[in-house]
């Protein structure tokens, strides 16, 4: 069998690499002059955080999360198996004495686990301790009645009680339901909470890099285990200026990038008490269209009228742009509040020379979101160019249990699709051909007999501590081979050390790109391979 890595996810090589480390470092120089610092979030979350904060009738929660059941104690599943499957006949007295006694037994070990917090404490295992029991004896008096007068009124109690019996076993949770994340906005709320952070002064500015999780069609740019960039502002105030600097930093980084191209993108979607009403109205002219013969709407787009109606405005069907571009507009519906803050946040922009352009249908797809959405295309992704979104969510801390007073407002950076479009302009190409670390390879150090070699590892030693990338062939080669080696690593420099040179106390030094070669003592060796790196 041939192992390859599974669809949707894939290796980033060396060679690419060297362009994300650049990305990532650039992230971290142009943040920390923000004020930010880097959050390290875990990358498996209880699953309920997601659905309570991005919202149980989005696509991510419904459709792509990675979810299982982290299951600590094999017996009770042993256990269920048993009593689910096992087959039980109520005129059989030793199967039914079996099924009673491991009944009994697993509720005795669940009652226990939760009692110790070791299983979650959901309201379907509790009714399960409480009501099987009972269950059970009914179950043994039925089955006590039918060895007296056997009847078919009382087989159909027994197994529909046996029934019920095998619903609330089914319903235990024997471990708590987990997910691969798949954003870190959540992740990075909840660790705020859950570390008091609502305690640091003034606002509390975090980033994070790493990988997210969804199970999603895979196509250019957008993988089932893609990276994010992404940065979040939390605390007391909700001023339109800390939205403005949060996109001031992602265009600087974007600028430090050299990414060219980039389309600045913002709306805003209200507020708890404006955006419902937009909502029905939304919704009242989606049903219109609904109803309406031909269909003009997609099924994904139908099923979205009642669940999330927002994101009926985010689709990228071409047959329905036409239907779209007649809906409501949600910012000719905004409260005289949110009118005042994007009117405020724009001229932020404005003060801060920042471009942009404003987009009704810019709506953002996951429930938490107010207020200011924004989006930033890049060149070189086709249809879906889009590299980066945020915007606010204000009362995301309080539904995750935080301080109601506690604001937020970040974004997330697609990494992958920031790294394709570098490469696609041409701006942040690494060059082809053998992996080489991101700076190249400094100096070949080719050695020639064992006293050579001795004096080779301390001389490479003493380079890499100066900073220089060297490679050290493992074993002797001979000087062509060993050369031509040094050619195909790429490497600028070639440094020769055999008897001769070690009798002489000095190294041959040979440039690889033009083959000139002189021989110099070590510390004139340093002082020629700065100058030939800084030139």
């Amino acid at each position: 069998m041939k192992f390859q890595a599974i669809k949707g996810v894939r290796d980033i090589l060396p060679q690419e690499s060297a362009l994300w480390n650049r990305v990532e470092q650039a992230a971290r120089e142009v943040f920390g002059t923000f004020g930010f610092a880097e959050i390290r979030l875990p990358i498996l979350e209880q699953t309920q955080l997601f659905a309570r904060s991005v919202g149980q009738e989005t696509d991510i929660v419904s459709k792509e999360m990675f979810s299982f059941q982290d299951d600590e104690f094999p017996e009770l599943h042993e256990f269920r198996a048993f009593l689910i499957f096992h087959q039980l006949s109520i005129s059989n007295t030793t199967p039914f004495d079996l099924f009673k006694a491991q009944a009994t037994g697993f509720v005795g070990k669940l009652a226990r686990h939760l009692e110790r917090s070791e299983l979650p404490k959901t309201p379907e295992s509790l009714r399960a301790i409480k009501e099987i029991p009972l269950l059970l004896m009914t179950l043994e008096k039925i089955h006590q009645e039918y060895a007296q007068d056997a009847s078919s009124q009382l087989q159909d109690k027994f197994d529909l009680n046996l029934s019920h019996i095998r619903e609330h076993l089914r319903a235990v949770q024997l471990g708590d339901n987990l997910s691969l994340r798949p954003e870190a906005t959540a992740s990075v709320v909840r660790a705020y909470i859950e570390h008091g952070m609502q305690v640091l002064p003034g606002n509390v500015k975090l980033y994070y890099m790493g990988p997210m999780f969804r199970r999603e069609r895979p196509q250019k740019g957008r993988y089932r285990q893609f990276y994010q960039i992404g940065a979040e502002v939390l605390g007391a105030s909700d001023a339109p200026g800390i939205d403005a600097e949060v996109i001031e930093m992602l265009m600087r980084l974007f600028e430090r990038l050299n990414l060219m191209g980039t389309v600045l993108s913002v709306n805003s979607i209200g507020c708890k008490n404006c955006r419902p009403a937009y909502l029905e109205r939304l919704r009242d002219a989606l049903r219109e269209i609904r109803d309406a013969w031909p269909p003009r709407l997609e099924h994904d787009t139908l099923r979205r009228i009642e669940s999330n109606p927002l994101r009926v405005l985010d689709s990228k069907v071409e047959s329905e742009q036409a239907v779209i571009e007649k809906l409501p507009r949600i910012t000719d519906h905004l409260c005289a509040e949110c009118r005042a803050h994007y009117d405020e946040v724009k001229r932020q922009l404005g003060l801060r020379g920042i471009a942009y352009q404003e987009n009704w249908r810019l709506v953002r797809g996951l429930d938490y979101y107010m207020r200011t959405t924004f989006e930033i295309t890049a060149p070189g992704l086709g249809s879906q160019n889009a590299v980066c979104g945020g915007g606010r969510y204000d009362g995301l801390v309080e539904l995750l249990g935080g301080p109601a007073t506690t604001k937020g407002i970040g974004f997330a950076i697609g990494t992958d699709r920031l790294v394709l479009s570098l490469q696609e302009s041409g701006v942040g190409e690494v060059s082809g051909g053998p992996a080489r670390p991101a700076g190249g390879l400094d100096v070949y150090l080719a050695w020639f007999g064992a006293a050579a070699q001795t004096a080779a590892v301390g001389l490479v030693r003493r380079l890499r501590d100066a900073g220089f990338v060297v490679e050290l062939p493992a074993v002797e080669m001979k000087f062509g081979k060993s050369l031509g080696l040094a050619d195909r690593l790429k490497a600028r420099h070639a440094v020769i050390l055999g008897e001769d040179e070690l009798a002489a106390g000095v190294v041959a030094v040979k440039r690889l790109a033009d083959g000139t070669q002189q021989k110099l003592a070590e510390q004139d060796l340093f002082s020629y391979l700065r100058a030939a790196r800084d030139f």
